[in-house]
């Protein structure tokens, strides 16, 4: 168990090498703890597994400086947790609903509880994440995402994959980009 966090840590290392996130943007975590430990999706969860991806989560924002979004599973309609702090500071408007392990999923359940303030928001437009079980984090990125290789391709038994964020590139051959 201890080696997912190890796992986690060195790809939210390398993401950072290669995505360059800055203090203050968003990063999208999707995460189903039922695929790390090699069951379906939404059907075995566990908070034992959520605990170690929290710490590496957590170490990995203060480091970063990054602000953390979780997003729960289908059942609250992929709603985003963040920070009260984040959502007033993007301007999200705050939903009514708190994530539980059958109903949001156990890595959602367990971050709302480290978390000082969490609320729900419906979106983001996130500038990075990071997709654990594919669980589909795509339609919180902002566009245009781009993937990101690392080399950790599962933690555990689920599917890794990573994506940042650029501006999109406007104007045709003749512009000039930064």
């Amino acid at each position: 168990m201890a080696k997912l966090k190890e796992d986690l840590s060195r790809a939210l290392d390398e993401l950072q090498e290669k995505a360059h996130l800055e203090a203050g943007e968003l990063f999208i975590i999707g995460t189903s703890t039922s695929e790390v430990i090699g069951e379906h999706i939404g059907k075995a969860g566990t908070t034992e597994v959520a605990e170690l991806l929290w710490d590496a989560f957590s170490d990995f924002q203060k480091k970063t400086g990054v602000h953390l979004a979780f997003q729960c599973c289908e059942h609250l309609n992929r709603a985003v947790m963040i920070e009260k702090e984040t959502a007033d500071k993007y301007g999200m408007e705050i939903v009514n609903a708190r994530p539980v392990p059958e109903a949001g999923g156990s890595m959602a359940a367990y971050a709302f509880g480290k978390m000082q303030n969490p609320v729900l928001t419906e979106q983001v437009a996130a500038h990075a994440g990071i997709d654990i079980g594919d669980t589909f984090i795509g339609m919180h990125l902002k566009r245009v995402a781009i993937p990101v290789r690392t080399s950790i391709k599962q933690i555990g038994e689920a599917h890794t994959t990573f994506a940042r964020t650029r501006p999109k590139l406007i104007g045709g051959p003749r512009a000039k980009y930064t």
